[in-house]
């Protein structure tokens, strides 16, 4: 299994219902597409506060790294991502992406 997680620090202008349109199209990729589950996303909660920015971030499993590159050149998960991009300060220097084979 492959975790894939993607940490973002929108700038202060994005609206939260801008971010759950944007997460909400991501889950519904995950949902259609064989070898993805699990999409989890939204706003940090954390009590440890040491986010740095970060306030945002999402995971999904995949089967293989197979599946994450059939999710990777998904059209509309190409449109998703550039809208996250789009949105995060500094453009791609706002985004982290992590995938940890498990």
């Amino acid at each position: 299994m492959i975790k894939h997680i993607v940490l973002t620090r929108f700038r202060a202008d994005v609206s939260e219902a801008t971010i759950t349109e944007i997460y909400a199209g991501l889950a519904r990729v995950t949902e259609r597409l064989e070898g993805a589950t699990g999409f989890h996303g939204g706003r940090s909660t954390s009590p440890e506060k040491i986010e740095r920015g970060y306030m945002h971030g999402f995971s999904i499993d995949f089967d293989s790294f197979d599946d994450l590159a059939t999710y990777s050149a998904d059209a509309e998960h190409k449109r998703w991502g550039a809208e996250i991009v789009a949105h995060a300060e500094g453009g791609l220097d706002g985004v982290l992406v992590l995938d940890i084979e498990a």
